[in-house]
């Protein structure tokens, strides 16, 4: 049973995670990843995720994926993506198990507004209830000025690496609390943190 606060509700203790971007983070950057066939998981990704996962760590990918919009992909084959993306890390590491994967299909130049595209927070909000998560203990690991005003408006670190568009999207003037080579050494330095 968990803890009671003085008033008497119940006190459970908050995760923390490290949310990332998929394109240009965990895997190679392609334009508009439509087939498996084009799509590789950056070397050393798989170990970062297990050891992020054996400190205590949530791994949740937040990607907008604007291909959908675009009808350069469909929902199933988003899907199909995302399984065989999991199925590569657990491959590379049985204990790289991501623990969620959410995906804005939206573009506003195809679809209405959302609160889900990046740099909106909706998808960093919805995991942080789903999984209790502590926003300001928790980091967000992206290539783009998009990720990084994400990660600072909803509350996380955000850590810019070099792969993908290494902050070169030009979009946002945010600026990343820390700059890494990749996304495992961004994970070596967060658990160092």
């Amino acid at each position: 049973m968990p803890p009671r606060e003085k008033n008497g509700t119940s006190k459970t203790r908050k995760n923390r995670a490290v949310f990332m971007d998929r394109d240009g983070v965990i895997v190679k950057e392609v334009n508009y990843l439509a087939r498996v066939e084009d799509m590789t998981v950056i070397a050393g990704v798989a170990d970062a995720i297990a050891k992020l996962r054996e400190a205590g760590f949530k791994a949740i990918i937040i990607s907008n994926q604007s291909a959908v919009a675009r009808g350069l992909l469909s929902l199933s084959g988003l899907k199909e993506i995302t399984r065989v993306l999991r199925a590569r890390l657990l491959d590379q590491n049985p204990r790289a198990r991501l623990d969620a994967v959410y995906y804005c299909p939206h573009h506003p130049d195809f679809d209405k507004s959302c609160d889900c595209r990046k740099p909106e927070t909706g998808l960093i909000l919805k995991a942080q209830k789903k999984f209790n998560i502590d926003l300001k203990s928790s980091y967000f690991v992206g290539d783009s000025s998009v990720d990084i005003l994400a990660a600072r408006r909803s509350g996380c670190v955000p850590l810019l690496v070099k792969t993908g568009k290494a902050g070169k999207d030009g979009l946002y003037l945010e600026k990343p609390r820390k700059i890494f080579k990749s996304f495992p050494t961004a994970a070596g330095w967060i658990l160092r943190q």
